[in-house]
């Protein structure tokens, strides 16, 4: 394992599966958007085997810039003399020998894995017999594994190479505005934190939910379902920074360590507060089993077994094919001891995308001669801001400074699959759901007690 943790910013940027997907949509717009706001002024290395140039990379790059509508001619010319690509097996040595004389005199290159997870160990094997994993970060994407024991087996392929402050694991979503003013808002706003709490809040709901469908990803999905893709990841990311305490300092690693706590105090999820769905037509789509059992849609109810959220249901539901696309947070407030309480809750909403916004829903009176209430909500944040190639942007930039405050840690990832390691495969019946729709009726009942499920608008 290298023993170099580069406490320097990293002079060379390499992306390993260059040619790919995710290089074509998210990365070469992040790093125009780097160029283009000075933060990106190091040789950018593209490695993959697909028989390429590097003049037919380039023009990879900008159909996938010109794509994504942010295209900076200026920006886009520094980017291209940046530019470098290696065209090579990545079992060959020969490839990462021929990496190590482009990086030439870069002491702290990042090396952002843009491939299959399957790769990991023969990549990292090959980083550090050509040198060039010395003095580096590397960067991973998720998943992070299936499941919690192949999910260590990764840990311990990356870390036979590199030490665990070296390895960025991205998860996308961490690098929104919205979610990031999540934790912001919960720590910067003292009228917030005395009523934070079971003694005030009843319930916290999380929905995500998305108008489409697989996307031509049947084969993917059929390996993932909705538990895997957004659930274990994403939406308990969010719950960890609604429900963490206060950090000791701003220092990253502090903050982290909170995240990590409440993944621990959340009892692994049984089988009975899940509730899965597939879409009508999902089993139609490319790729997907004709008696398919992956679930596109999944509900969870569970509680965070600490004294600040001691008895305060936190429901989860993400799903495909829905109402509408829209990620939102709901925090209701228990009804105040009146005579004759209204049916409305105070709340708390946070809508994390498509758009933004965070709302106060209050209760004033009526204007006329009744002394009789109405709902009215306040916001703090109402605008469109944000997409994945900015939180891209943002991550990348963070892990060429090494700041790794919203990146995922083992340990978080390991706590994050014991809390849905039960719900894996199908160990709950799948319910039919009609596209359009809210998911399937079965999961009403997880919310009955509390009022039902709030659906956004």
């Amino acid at each position: 394992m290298s023993s170099v943790f580069p406490t320097d910013a990293q002079d060379a940027f390499v992306f390993l599966g260059a040619t790919g997907d995710l290089a074509y949509k998210k990365i070469f717009p992040a790093l125009h958007n780097m160029v283009r706001h000075g933060t990106l002024t190091v040789p950018v290395i593209g490695v993959a085997k697909s028989g390429w140039t590097l003049d037919q990379l380039r023009d990879r790059a900008r159909d996938s810039i010109q794509h994504s509508g942010e295209m900076d001619d200026a920006a886009f010319a520094r980017l291209i003399q940046l530019l470098d690509y290696i065209d090579g097996d990545y079992s060959d040595p020969a490839t990462f020998n021929a990496l190590k004389k482009k990086l030439k005199d870069a002491k702290h290159p990042l090396h952002y894995l843009a491939i299959p997870p399957s790769l990991f160990e023969v990549v990292t094997e090959a980083l550090a017999k050509s040198g060039c994993a010395t003095g580096a970060r590397i960067v991973v994407e998720k998943p992070f594994g299936r499941d919690l024991a192949s999910s260590k087996e990764l840990n311990a392929t990356l870390h036979h190479v590199f030490a665990e402050s070296q390895i960025f694991r991205i998860d996308h979503y961490l690098g929104k505005e919205a979610v990031e003013n999540l934790l912001f808002f919960r720590f910067a706003n003292s009228v917030l934190e005395p009523i934070w709490n079971r003694t005030y809040v009843e319930s916290v709901q999380i929905t995500m939910a998305e108008e489409f469908g697989v996307a031509g990803r049947g084969k993917f999905y059929e390996e993932t379902g909705a538990i895997r893709d957004v659930v274990q990841n994403h939406l308990l990311q969010v719950v960890a920074l609604l429900a963490m305490e206060a950090p000791t300092s701003m220092y990253w690693e502090s903050i982290r360590d909170e995240q990590v706590k409440v993944f621990r105090m959340i009892p692994p999820i049984q089988p009975a507060r899940l509730v899965r769905g597939q879409f009508q037509g999902y089993k139609d789509e490319p790729g997907v089993a004709r008696d398919s059992t992956v679930e596109t849609y999944a509900a969870v109810r569970f509680e965070v077994d600490s004294w600040r959220w001691a008895g305060v249901p936190f429901l989860i539901r993400a799903g495909k094919c829905m109402k509408k696309t829209v990620t939102e947070v709901m925090v209701k407030l228990k009804r105040p001891p009146l005579a004759r309480p209204a049916a409305e809750r105070n709340y708390y909403r946070f809508r994390l995308g498509p758009d933004i916004s965070l709302a106060s829903g209050l209760r004033i009176k009526k204007p006329g001669t009744k002394m009789v209430a109405m709902p009215i909500e306040m916001l703090a944040v109402d605008h469109v801001l944000g997409d994945e190639v900015e939180a891209y942007e943002r991550l990348l930039t963070d892990a060429m400074q090494g700041d790794s405050l919203l990146f995922v840690r083992e340990d978080a990832v390991d706590a994050s699959w014991v809390v849905v390691q039960n719900l894996l495969g199908n160990i709950a019946p799948v319910h039919v759901y009609a596209p359009g729709s809210w998911g399937p009726k079965e999961a009403d009942a997880l919310a009955a007690d509390i009022g039902g499920w709030h659906d956004p608008v």
